[in-house]
């Protein structure tokens, strides 16, 4: 009963999203039902299901699979990136971006993702809601979810971002780099106690035009407090020149005791986070059709 209820509200919320703001307990729900396929490390059954997730929910959407194979310490992997075009008015596109996998090293202690992978795919099926079904008055929004972000044995720059390498140098190369006016990627973005911190390796304009859009519902303060610099899926598209943001909250419980372990687990992980993420992307997402 309680699924159908939900799948009820869920129609209802999809045809009024485009005017509403952002609602982060459907987030929620959509990354609680994510989460539940388990741990989804590249090349596990709970991998296909997520992709299969995926694939169900942007069923009638302009959705495209790329698929690839990358050379990782534990051998060759075939993974698959998931893009979704919502088309808009003006020549050029927003780029919003997610990953989706688990952590391959992580893969024998259950680790599930809640907030790290679950969370930003949650968002972004919830954001779809309020692009689907018209043409977009500024630019194109395309969504992407990234496969194999995460390291297979330990981060480094050749074992990481399999992903976002492999497609920022595929849109290079057919010239759609060029095309893309803001890349920002969500990541580790559901923590019940949000700190989002500025990175140095991110364009400084747009994180400002972030920072402007967060202020608008009074929100500035979950934003910027502590500088770092990431390493993250948008260094393949800083590198090649398109403005990018690394969305993330890297203080994940104290001391960060969260991040890559079991405990990484919805409880810990909120609807009012991501209602200020998803109403902070909205509103950059206006201010960037303004420029």
């Amino acid at each position: 009963m309680y699924r159908c209820l939900f799948a009820l509200l869920l129609m209802c919320a999809s045809a009024n999203a485009s005017t509403d703001a952002f609602n982060g307990a459907r987030a929620l729900e959509y990354t609680r039902q994510f989460v539940s396929i388990g741990p989804r490390w590249v090349g596990s059954p709970g991998h296909a299901k997520a992709e299969a997730f995926l694939k169900k929910q942007f069923a009638k959407d302009n959705l495209e699979e790329d698929t690839f194979t990358m050379d990782t310490p534990a051998g060759p992997q075939q993974m698959h990136n998931f893009i979704v075009r919502f088309p808009g008015k003006k020549d050029g596109a927003i780029v919003l971006a997610s990953h989706y996998e688990t952590n391959y090293p992580l893969r024998n202690i259950n680790f599930i993702g809640a907030n790290d992978g679950g969370s930003s795919t949650g968002l972004l099926i919830e954001m779809a809601n309020h692009l689907r079904g018209r043409t977009l008055d500024g630019y194109s929004v395309w969504m992407v979810f990234f496969d194999g972000e995460e390291a297979f044995k330990e981060w480094s720059d050749s074992d990481s971002t399999y992903g976002s390498r492999h497609l920022a140098a595929k849109w290079q190369n057919d010239g759609t780099l060029k095309r893309i006016k803001a890349f920002i990627i969500l990541d580790m973005i559901g923590d019940k106690d949000l700190d989002i911190q500025r990175d140095s390796n991110s364009t400084q304009w747009l994180l400002d035009v972030i920072k402007r859009a967060a202020a608008k519902n009074g929100d500035q303060s979950y934003f910027f407090q502590e500088q770092t610099a990431d390493s993250d899926d948008h260094l393949p598209f800083v590198r090649r020149g398109v403005p990018s943001a690394d969305i993330i909250d890297l203080n994940y419980g104290y001391q960060n005791s969260y991040w890559h372990t079991a405990q990484d687990t919805m409880d810990k992980i909120s609807a009012k986070s991501l209602t200020i993420v998803g109403n902070t992307m909205l509103e950059t997402i206006r201010l960037l059709n303004q420029r």
